[in-house]
C-alpha cells in the first residue's frame, strides 16, 4: 500500500447468518451444512475505497446501510466474509455506546485497560492520566463502576482516552450525538486539531457535521457503496434520496442536469459605498444569478421562474458591503394547482452549512394563497445584509407546497445566486453583524 494512504478497502463484505430460532444454530451444526437452517445478510458487499493520509471522510446512509459494520471492519473489531483492508497507522475508535470498556470496572480503571489495548504502557498512562481526567471532566465518578455512568460520561470518558494515545487514524460513530453542548464543543476543537495531521473517518446522521469537519463522503446504502465524492455533492445527493423516500409516490423528483448554460457574466467591481454605515467594514459583497446553471430537482408542479437579491439602501445593484437593507424576491409559477404554496431561502456558505433562511410558510399557515395552474406568484424577504468573511457563498431557493408537518419540495435549487465577498479585513465566526460603534474606554 502506498505511504500516502492510510485505509485501502478492497471487496469487502461481511455476511452474517440469521437463524429463526435457537434450535436452529443447532441443526446446523449436526447437519454439517447439509441442509441450510438460515438467511444470509450481506451488512457489507463487495466495497472498496481507498482514504489517503490527513484526509477527513464522512460515512453517511440511513440505519443498516453498513455504517457501522464499515467501522468495525476498518478498526478490527470484527473480521470480514471476503475482501480485504489494510491501515497504515495506529487506529482508535469511538464506536456505539458499550463497546471498549468493562462495565464492572471504574473508570479509572477503564482508562488504563483501554489505552493498553493501543499500546501504551503504564507508564505512559501515568504521565498521561491527569490529562485524560481533566478532558473527561466527570469528578468523583472516575472511581465509580462504569455500569452506573449515564450514556454522556461514558462517552466524556471514552473520548478523553483516543484524545491521548496518539492515534494517527480516528475514527467516530455517531457518539458525540449524546454529548452536551459544553463537551461536544471540546471534542470539536480537539478533531480540528487532529486533522491538522491524522486521518478522520467520521459517521454522522447529521449533515452540518459532515459538511463542517470533512473534505470527502461516502454514501452507503443497503451494504453497497452507493456514492463517494466531495462532501458537498453527496450530502446533495443524499438529501434529494431521503424526500424522495419521505414523499413517495406524491412525487418524484428529477435531478436537474448538469448541462452547461449560458456563461453568466460576474458584475464588475465598483468603489464600496460606505457612506450609510459609521463603522467601514472595507468589504465588497458581489452577486450573480446562476439560476440556468444551478443544481437541484423539480417534480414537474412547479418551478422557480428567478431568484434575485436587490439593495434597498441606495448603493449599486450587485455589490454590496454588508449592513445594508436587502430584499431577496423569488417568482415561481404552478403547473398544477397549489392549495399552500410556500417559497424560502437559505444562504450556505462554501462547504453547505446553513446560515440563515427565510420561508413563507408561517403566512402561509395564517392565511393560505392557493394558486391554479398557470399562476405566476412571488415572496419577497427583506433583511438587513449581515458582514460574511471571505469566501464564495450561495442561495439556495426553493418551491413548496403544504404545511409544517406535511409539504412536498416540488423544485430545489441549491445555488440560485452565488454571493462572493471579499474584504480587507478580519471577520470573525460564520456570520457576523454590522456594529453602528465600537468603544474602548477607560473608566476612573
Amino acid at each position: 500500500m502506498c505511504s500516502d494512504v492510510a485505509i485501502k478497502v478492497s471487496n469487502l463484505s461481511k455476511c452474517y447468518l440469521i437463524y429463526d430460532r435457537p434450535q436452529d444454530r443447532l441443526k446446523q451444526m449436526l447437519f454439517r451444512g447439509k441442509r441450510q437452517y438460515y438467511k444470509e445478510f450481506w451488512a457489507l458487499d463487495s466495497v472498496s475505497l481507498e482514504v489517503k493520509r490527513g484526509e477527513t471522510v464522512g460515512i453517511i446512509g440511513r440505519n443498516g446501510s453498513g455504517k457501522s459494520t464499515l467501522l468495525q471492519l476498518v478498526c478490527g473489531t470484527l473480521n470480514a466474509t471476503s475482501g480485504e483492508i489494510t491501515t497504515n497507522g495506529k487506529v482508535a475508535a469511538l464506536l456505539e455506546l458499550g463497546s471498549g470498556f468493562n462495565p464492572e470496572f471504574t473508570g479509572r480503571e477503564n482508562v488504563y485497560m483501554s489505552a493498553s489495548i493501543y499500546g501504551l504502557t503504564k507508564q505512559q498512562v501515568d504521565d498521561r492520566y491527569s490529562q485524560i481526567e481533566a478532558f473527561a471532566d466527570i469528578g468523583e465518578h472516575i472511581d465509580q463502576p462504569v455500569k452506573n455512568y449515564s450514556s454522556g460520561m461514558y462517552v466524556r470518558l471514552a473520548f478523553a482516552v483516543i484524545a491521548h494515545v496518539d492515534a494517527d487514524i480516528l475514527v467516530i460513530d455517531e457518539a458525540l450525538a449524546v454529548g452536551d453542548a459544553v463537551f461536544t464543543q471540546k471534542c470539536m476543537r480537539f478533531i480540528r486539531n487532529f486533522k491538522k495531521n491524522g486521518t478522520l473517518l467520521f459517521v454522522s446522521h447529521d449533515m452540518s457535521s459532515v459538511l463542517n469537519l470533512c473534505q470527502h463522503a461516502i454514501w452507503l446504502h443497503q451494504g453497497n457503496l452507493r456514492q463517494a465524492g466531495p462532501a458537498k455533492e453527496i450530502a446533495e445527493s443524499y438529501l434529494q434520496y431521503t424526500l424522495q423516500e419521505v414523499y413517495g409516490d406524491n412525487a418524484s423528483l428529477k435531478s436537474i442536469s448538469d448541462e452547461p448554460g449560458e456563461n453568466v457574466e460576474r458584475a464588475e467591481e465598483t468603489d464600496t459605498p460606505t457612506d450609510f454605515a459609521l463603522l467601514n467594514y472595507d468589504s465588497q459583497m458581489q452577486v450573480s444569478d446562476n439560476l440556468n446553471d444551478a443544481n437541484g430537482w423539480k417534480s414537474g408542479s412547479g418551478e422557480i421562474l428567478s431568484a434575485s437579491l436587490e439593495s434597498l439602501s441606495g448603493v449599486s445593484e450587485n455589490v454590496y458591503v454588508g449592513g445594508e437593507t436587502v430584499r431577496i424576491r423569488i417568482r415561481a409559477v404552478a403547473h398544477v394547482a397549489f392549495d399552500q404554496p410556500i417559497l424560502g431561502f437559505l444562504l450556505r456558505d462554501r462547504l453547505g452549512q446553513d446560515l440563515f433562511g427565510e420561508n413563507t410558510l408561517a403566512f402561509t399557515h395564517i392565511k393560505p394563497m392557493p394558486v391554479a395552474a398557470g399562476e405566476v406568484f412571488e415572496a419577497y424577504f427583506t433583511f438587513r445584509l449581515p458582514m460574511l468573511p471571505n469566501g464564495q457563498y450561495v442561495v439556495m431557493t426553493s418551491l413548496a407546497n403544504g404545511d409544517l408537518y406535511n409539504n412536498v419540495q416540488h423544485h430545489w435549487l441549491h445555488d440560485a445566486l452565488i454571493l462572493n465577498v471579499s474584504s480587507s479585513t478580519i471577520r470573525w465566526g460564520l456570520v457576523g453583524v454590522p456594529f453602528d460603534e465600537v468603544v474602548l474606554q477607560k473608566l476612573t
